[in-house]
């Protein structure tokens, strides 16, 4: 009863967490199932089953709340679902450990760019509101899935920063559309674990445990993305990639460094992330402050304006 109650509490961090930033659900999840001995496949198998609930959610959630641009959870949820049946069916029968490290090089590389372009300057202006294109969001789409599938967690790593990147959709609709999509995603890798293992190595008290905590924090997790500053909201984003993908990297077969530098690298990546997380708080105030000034001003000039007319 104990670690079903742990379990709970697991599902309901990961998916505020994701919910608010669009992704880690998966990788949280997965990562507890694995360290309890449950095997790669059904492990991720697990946490899919219990994203369908969860994703279905969130998504209504965060459609509530104005968050969903429904073109694009078409546009790359359809080729993510095909790409996590492929995931799937592929974990089933063959390990990912060497693509692993290559993702997480990837995934760095874009973190650390929306960090420091969020954190610096700010949300990107120029290509705001300009629609994101088939031809970019199709292969991202099917990258996502596979890696979300044989990953045991990916679509938000995947997809939430390459769309951040692009600078074309709100940090809030971007999260927003990449949970709504992973609804799709969850369906289609769990109908490939079903073809590829079948059912006999899943728990379904640990798939309803999970569902269960994640659509308790769904409904939180949507309304407290619409109320974090995009500025805020990408520096927090590029911070988890960053830290994800480097504990990835320096656990994996190309590094496999000692405790001591491992920790020490995590506690570096902290300090930095918080320092930049302050700094986009800090920015934020700023620039609202100055707006108000602005509104303030062009709303006196006019009124001064009418009574040296009048006179």
């Amino acid at each position: 009863m104990r670690a079903l109650i742990l379990l709970g509490l697991v599902g309901f961090a990961a998916q505020l967490v994701d919910g608010s930033l669009g992704m880690a659900y998966g990788v949280t999840s997965t990562t507890l199932l694995l360290a309890v001995g449950t095997n790669a496949a059904a492990a991720s198998a697990t946490v899919h089953l219990a994203e369908i609930g969860t994703t279905l959610a969130s998504g209504i959630s965060h459609w509530r709340f104005g968050n969903v641009d429904w073109k694009v959870v078409a546009r790359i949820g359809i080729p993510g679902a095909i790409g996590a049946f492929a995931g799937a069916t592929f974990l089933s029968s063959l390990s990912t450990e060497v693509a692993a490290p290559v993702m997480s090089l990837i995934l760095l590389t874009l973190g650390a760019y929306i960090l420091v372009r969020f954190t610096a300057f700010g949300l990107p202006r120029g290509n705001l509101g300009k629609p994101l294109r088939r031809r970019f969001l199709a292969p991202l789409g099917l990258l996502g899935g596979f890696v979300d599938a044989t990953g045991g967690g990916g679509w938000g790593p995947v997809g939430t920063p390459a769309i951040l990147a692009s600078g074309r959709l709100a940090p809030r609709k971007v999260i927003g559309s990449i949970d709504a999509s992973e609804f799709l995603v969850a369906i289609a890798a769990s109908v490939g674990f079903f073809v590829g293992i079948g059912s006999e190595n899943i728990d379904f008290a640990w798939v309803a445990v999970l569902l269960l905590g994640g659509v308790i924090a769904a409904p939180i997790a949507a309304w407290l993305v619409r109320h974090i500053p995009p500025r805020i909201l990408g520096s927090a984003v590029g911070g988890v990639i960053v830290l994800t993908n480097v504990r990835t990297l320096l656990r994996s077969d190309w590094i496999d460094a000692p405790g001591g530098v491992q920790t020490v690298a995590y506690l570096v990546i902290a300090a930095l992330w918080a320092g930049a997380v302050a700094y986009s708080v800090r920015a934020y105030r700023r620039d609202k402050e100055h707006e108000t000034v602005e509104a303030i001003d062009g709303g006196a000039r006019p009124a001064a304006e009418e009574e040296t007319a009048s006179a």
